[in-house]
């Protein structure tokens, strides 16, 4: 009887994960170990300074001592807003940067926080909304409307239109509607009032019930995205090449679109427009665990959660008892990073 040859499968190796693989799962690990630090900080500091374990302990087991009032009227609020509005931006950037293919696009390059400000503005002026919640609807709405007007220009000639055409659409929508903006808050100025508090994107005296509102929308943005992954990623290669392999490039491109919407939309909604987490977050990721939308979208959302919240809370810090916007944060904190980002990744 012939004697076997090859190793006994007991004795095999056990198979062992590709570097990209055993990158993702690391940086995975790392990224939520970081937004879990991040909670209990943002929980625990403040112009009232609560103890991290009191801040757990009011968390788990309210009563109506000062800190565990701080804590949940507050805190808890802004902080699931920081969650949300981070993981949305972050995933929308990724999308935006594979619908265009361009590695330093965001999702203010396709006129949705322009959008948005035009829809707050005339809010303010032609139906005198100020409260919050007010805000949020019309930013959502107005930022769906311009969405829908740039996929409506750049398919002008059959909705498979080239994402350049997309781009260039975006782009002079927004300036057209920053003309507009522009003009409202010269001529109005209890609008102006209003305006500057809502633009420079804050997390302050937020509600919970914004949060609800917005995390269907942040959810059902980033169900779709995963969706799209495959679909993008052939896209990436060329319009000829997705349809050669069987994409319906312009239904993948209008999903995407309203994917944008709804995650960029509802997360300007929330907090207002909060920059350089879509262009800086995304990029960051794709330099460690490389292309792919399935495997980097979740990392994004994870990524964009953990900058919107450690840049809230260096917010609160560097001008105490006063605080900075989140916005501010973002812009003083990204613009370097992305500087870094972009003089390391030609090297890489």
């Amino acid at each position: 009887m012939p004697a076997r040859t090859g190793t006994p499968p007991e004795l095999a190796p056990a198979a062992t994960p590709t570097p990209r693989r055993a990158r993702t799962l690391s940086l995975g690990a790392c990224l939520a170990a970081a937004v879990l630090v991040l909670v209990v900080l943002s929980l625990a500091v403040g112009s009232r300074p609560v103890p991290p374990e009191a801040a757990l302990r009011a968390l788990w087991t309210p009563d109506s001592s000062p800190d565990s009032l701080v804590v949940h009227q507050l805190r808890v609020p802004r902080t699931v807003l920081g969650v949300l509005v981070g993981a949305a931006l972050g995933c929308a950037g990724a999308v935006v940067q594979a619908l265009t293919r361009n590695p330093l696009a965001e999702p203010g390059l396709l006129g949705v926080n322009a959008g948005a400000a035009t829809a707050v503005v005339l809010a303010i002026t032609g139906l005198g909304v100020t409260a919050t919640a007010g805000l949020a609807a019309a930013a959502l709405v107005g930022a769906a409307l311009a969405t829908g007007a740039v996929l409506l220009i750049g398919a002008s000639r059959g909705v498979a239109g080239d994402p350049v055409r997309l781009v260039l659409a975006g782009v002079a929508l927004a300036a057209c509607l920053h003309s507009v903006t522009g003009a409202v808050t010269l001529l109005d100025a209890r609008a102006f009032d209003s305006y500057r508090f809502w633009v420079v994107g804050s997390l302050e005296a937020r509600q919970l019930g914004t949060a609800l509102v917005v995390a269907p929308l942040v959810l059902a943005g980033g169900v779709l995205a995963w969706s799209l992954g495959r679909g993008l990623d052939a896209l990436a290669l060329g319009q000829d090449v997705g349809r050669s392999l069987g994409l319906r490039t312009g239904r993948t491109r209008m999903l995407a679109l309203v994917a944008v919407t709804l995650l960029c939309g509802g997360a300007t909604a929330a907090a207002g427009p909060v920059s350089f987490v879509g262009l800086v977050v995304p990029h960051a990721v794709r330099l460690v665990v490389g292309p792919g939308l399935r495997r980097s979208l979740p990392l994004c959302a994870l990524g964009g959660a953990a900058l919107v919240l450690a840049s809230d809370v260096v917010g609160r810090l560097v001008v105490r008892p006063g605080e900075l916007e989140v916005g501010i944060v973002t812009a003083f904190v990204g613009a370097p990073l992305l500087f870094w980002l972009a003089m390391r990744g030609p090297r890489r």
